[in-house]
């Protein structure tokens, strides 16, 4: 909810009164010699997004602390009560590597216990995807993880998964919301029941990384392992305490670890930005891997949740990959194995989202099977699975470097996906082949499909109200013409209308809300517009397309490609 500059006064002295303590107090009183800082600090309340609620760390209600999450998790406990009124309700929490996620665990963890509900805190850092895996494991009816994912280091944030191990999705996410604004402050309740709280440790682990190995390991032969070297870093995050074990409990042995970045530390002391989009992150890896002749680089975000990969391309030098090529070659590799090592039933599927590459839907039309596209944000397609208990769910992602295997983890997974990857390095080398030629052979089969992500930065109130005028103009005055080429079709998932501009008929968009417009052009490119729900950015997401008839013209296509690219974005004004 955001107020008016006249209520932020009000805010303010609230949050001076004895509801809250005394550093709190004195941290605001420090605030009021900055008024632009005390006004971003108080302007709104947070809000939960595409990834749960995530900000910066300090006091205020548009801040990540001890009260706004602790009164999250009140408005969580009040409904908890309200929905399992004959059972003991229980939560599982996991926090990552940022600073003071362990000590906002323990708040959360309070809050639950003095209202009567079953904890389990898990006693050190763990990754995202465990914490989705617990949920379903110690039978919780909720779970909780204190993480900002891939922000800076200022950020900390909160998931909350719901029985099935999803992320909150309607009609629950807004129930507990409208829960969670009905409350004041001083209805928090912080006096823990140490009696209710539970620390787990190994007893997930071991079971989590069984599955993981289970349901990431498939075909390649011990020779294969044997013959690959993997270079893995965990950008100073939690997937130190999962891959490693992972892989080797996998067969892999030749793991080159960037001793550097292994340290779980929320400051990021080695790279600009813990985000396996960007390329600087893996710099140190690329670096390894160049040192002892890697075959693949793997790098994850600090809650293990996603991941970018490097492997060697036809020239045989390492080449970063973006998402939506590692995530086509993982879902072709998943597809392929089924048919040959199982055969479809016909209930299969595999799922995308709105802004990823169009390629995942030809993909599985080549192979037959039923294709489902959903909403950026994982928590969509693990609704798909809750939703639909008759169909089987291969494996699927998203263009943000996130993919899940299987549905044993209900939200994207870097462990499990990690050893998917090197799995398809050794499968692909053993048989003369590799995962880069993998991927340019797809291109020649189903076509080839070329991205471009666009982030622009825009913080703080102006660049909200940046951001917002930006998505307004271009709903008031859509492009006609996109690159020279007519816009033919415009859909808008605010009014759930897509409009075809060449016979001016409109159709209904049969997903949820949401701030998102994408533009298609009559040679099939695809230009989408959306804020992003985690970060203060707006998004544009460019997919253009062509015939790669043999993996020789790749060099030339690509330049046309990367020609497209460039016109859409002077176009556009995104350069």
């Amino acid at each position: 909810m955001q107020i008016t500059n006249s209520d932020i006064n009000a805010r303010v002295e609230e949050w001076l009164t004895p509801v809250f303590d005394q550093n709190t107090q004195l941290e605001i009183k420090k605030l009021q010699k900055n008024p632009q800082e005390l006004e971003e600090s108080f302007y709104k309340d947070l809000e939960f997004g595409t990834g749960g609620m995530r900000g910066v760390m300090g006091v205020g209600t548009n801040r990540i602390n001890k009260y706004t999450l602790g009164k999250s998790t009140q408005g969580l406990s009040n409904y908890l009560l309200q929905q399992f009124p004959n059972e003991q309700p229980k939560a599982v929490i996991a926090y990552d590597c940022r600073n003071n996620s362990d000590t906002l665990a323990q708040t959360v963890a309070d809050v639950f216990s003095a209202n009567g509900i079953k904890v389990y805190l898990f006693s050190e850092l763990r990754p995202t995807p465990e914490l989705s895996f617990a949920v379903k494991e110690l039978g919780c009816h909720c779970g909780i993880v204190l993480t900002a994912s891939h922000n800076p280091p200022e950020y900390n944030g909160y998931k909350v998964y719901w029985q099935d191990g999803g992320q909150l999705v309607p009609p629950q996410d807004q129930e507990i919301i409208s829960e969670i604004n009905s409350l004041q402050y001083s209805d928090i309740q912080f006096e823990a029941n140490s009696n209710l709280i539970q620390k787990i440790d190994t007893q997930i682990d071991d079971v989590f990384i069984e599955q993981s190995v289970k349901n990431g390991s498939f075909v390649a032969s011990q020779e294969a392992k044997d013959n690959i070297k993997i270079v893995f870093t965990s950008l100073h995050g939690t997937s130190i305490t999962a891959v490693p074990e992972t892989l080797k409990k996998a067969g892999f042995k030749n793991v080159y670890i960037v001793k550097e970045q292994a340290e779980p530390d929320g400051n990021f002391p080695t790279v600009k930005s813990p985000n396996p989009e960007e390329p600087e992150a893996l710099s140190m890896a690329m670096q390894l891997a160049k040192e002892v002749d890697a075959d693949i680089v793997i790098g994850t975000d600090p809650d293990c949740d996603r991941l970018g990969i490097a492997v060697r391309n036809d020239k045989g030098e390492l080449q970063l990959l973006n998402g939506n090529q590692t995530m086509i070659v993982m879902t072709w590799f998943l597809l392929d194995y089924h048919k040959n090592e199982k055969g479809f039933q016909g209930n299969e599927f595999i799922a995308s989202t709105i802004v990823s590459t169009p390629m995942m839907r030809t993909l599985s039309e080549g192979y037959g099977v039923e294709y489902k596209e959903v909403l950026t944000g994982f928590k969509w397609i693990a609704k798909l699975i809750k939703d639909n208990p008759d169909k089987h769910f291969i494996g699927g992602g998203e263009e943000s470097f996130g993919f899940m295997v299987g549905d044993f983890v209900r939200d994207k997974d870097a462990v499990t996906s990690t050893l998917l990857a090197c799995e398809i390095v050794a499968h692909t080398k053993a048989n003369n082949s590799s995962f880069y030629e993998t991927l340019l052979n797809l291109y020649v089969n189903h076509g080839f499909y070329k991205e471009s992500l666009i982030s622009l930065v825009k913080k703080g109130i102006d660049g909200a109200a940046e951001i917002k005028q930006t998505m307004i103009d271009l709903r008031n005055n859509p492009p006609e013409y996109i690159n020279n080429e007519k816009v033919v079709l415009i859909e808008d998932y605010q009014t759930s209308i897509a409009n075809n501009t060449q016979d001016h008929t409109e159709t209904n968009i049969d997903t949820p809300k949401s701030n998102v417009l994408i533009f298609y052009t009559e040679s099939g490119s695809k230009i989408a517009a959306r804020p992003s729900g985690t970060e203060p950015k707006i998004k544009f997401y460019i997919s253009v397309q062509d015939t790669l008839k043999t993996i020789s013209d790749f060099d030339e296509v690509q330049q046309d490609l990367d020609a497209k690219i460039a016109n859409i974005k002077e176009d556009l004004k995104l350069n």
